[in-house]
């Protein structure tokens, strides 16, 4: 009496996870391509441009323990008559090594545009030698590589207000698809398991077969760096998962620190020429082992403020943003009104904090930077990988039909 081979049925549950990684593959892979790309050529911005403007950074005066830094109003004044710009300086980045230059910023915001070049109508730097008030080079940051790469990653160069959903829509939609991956990777037996792990091309000639495995291996090395990313990226583009992240961490905050109440008590009438270098003098001697700190200029150009109190941002560490510290100061009298510290945070407040730096993977310096660079571009690749894979499926049911 012959057997019966009974075919086994396939898991419903996988073919619809295939059949849904498929459809949402198809229907955004080339914007994931876009997102992914542009994150990979961001992450070493900071090092090429360290050495890139090597020679302007590093304003190279001699014997500067002899010499005095200009007062931050008289610089301002320089760099004003020597550039000629027709918006005003914004603000100041203050290095406290000596040997570095001021960075000088214009940066206008028009909330009307549609795109990013007419949202944004200058965005510019000047680096300054503070001991004499020289421009020693200015840079178009607004038109230039970097800020464009990001800004396509950031809004597919959009308007910022609606343009990051463009780009967080697709973004969600990629964790289902990392999701739904790995279910599909997820080996059935020890035969399978062998073969999900490591490339075995040994005698493999197929171009399908590698391609199905650098698909399938790679996307699942990249998994768990890609949901990370990918849910820091989600930070930027839905206030709910900012919420979400801060009542996480800090153990179920839900008010964020506010500081709105602290505002400048003095008579405008302490208000000199002098003021911003009293508060520069403070910074310094609080925090002398920082990178530095930025001191907005816009509070003395106009009466209508832009913020309720006047705060000044100090950045810890040459390579991440995640330590910091922020100061609020009378802006009359330069008197320090507030402090408010790393060991002032709490956990919730150093997550977010930190969101910026695992999302470029500056969190920890040049290794995770690696880290970020090869899972962007394992990323990239597997929108290519999957499109080929599913091209190779369709050409060979198109020849058995044939």
């Amino acid at each position: 009496m012959k057997k019966k081979h009974h075919k086994k049925k396939p898991n419903v549950f996988k073919k619809w996870t295939g059949k849904l990684h498929l459809w949402f593959g198809l229907g955004i892979g080339f914007l994931i391509f876009i997102i992914s790309i542009t994150g990979a050529l961001y992450v070493f911005k900071d090092e090429i441009e360290n050495i890139t403007r090597k020679d302007v950074i590093y304003h190279n005066t001699q014997n500067i323990d002899q010499k005095q830094i200009l007062p931050i109003r008289v610089l301002e004044k320089s760099v004003d008559a020597q550039v000629k710009e027709k918006y005003p300086i914004h603000w100041v980045n203050i290095p406290i090594d000596k040997k570095m230059s001021y960075q000088f910023y214009w940066y206008e915001h028009n909330t009307n545009a549609w795109n990013y070049f007419d949202e944004f109508p200058i965005y510019k730097v000047a680096y300054v030698n503070p001991y004499d008030g020289k421009v020693l080079r200015t840079y178009d940051e607004k038109n230039g590589f970097f800020q464009i790469v990001k800004m396509i990653h950031w809004s597919y160069l959009l308007k910022q207000d609606w343009g990051t959903y463009v780009v967080g829509i697709p973004v969600i939609i990629f964790i289902i698809m990392l999701i739904s991956g790995i279910v599909l990777w997820w080996p059935k037996n020890k035969a399978a398991r062998k073969q999900r792990f490591s490339f075995k091309w040994k005698n493999i000639k197929s171009w399908k077969r590698k391609n199905y495995d650098l698909h399938n291996i790679l996307g699942f090395y990249a998994s768990i760096f890609a949901l990370i990313f990918s849910i820091t990226g989600l930070f930027y583009a839905f206030f709910i998962v900012q919420a979400t992240i801060y009542v996480i961490f800090s153990g179920g905050e839900t008010k964020y620190p506010d500081f709105s109440h602290i505002k400048t008590k003095a008579p405008i009438e302490l208000r000199t020429e002098g003021t911003l270098d009293k508060i520069s003098n403070t910074v310094k001697a609080k925090y002398p082992d920082s990178f530095g700190f930025a001191i907005d200029l816009g509070h003395e150009h106009m009466d209508d403020h832009e913020h309720p109190n006047f705060e000044v941002y100090v950045k810890h560490l040459s390579y991440s943003y995640h330590k910091s510290s922020s100061l609020i100061f009378d802006e009359n009298s330069g008197e320090l009104l507030h402090t408010h510290d790393m060991k002032d945070k709490n956990f919730g407040e150093k997550a977010v904090g930190a969101n910026y730096d695992i999302h470029v993977g500056s969190i920890l310096g040049l290794p995770t930077k690696i880290i970020a660079f090869v899972v962007s571009l394992i990323c990239a690749s597997l929108p290519v990988t999957g499109f080929l894979v599913w091209w190779g499926r369709r050409k060979k049911k198109t020849a058995k039909i044939a």
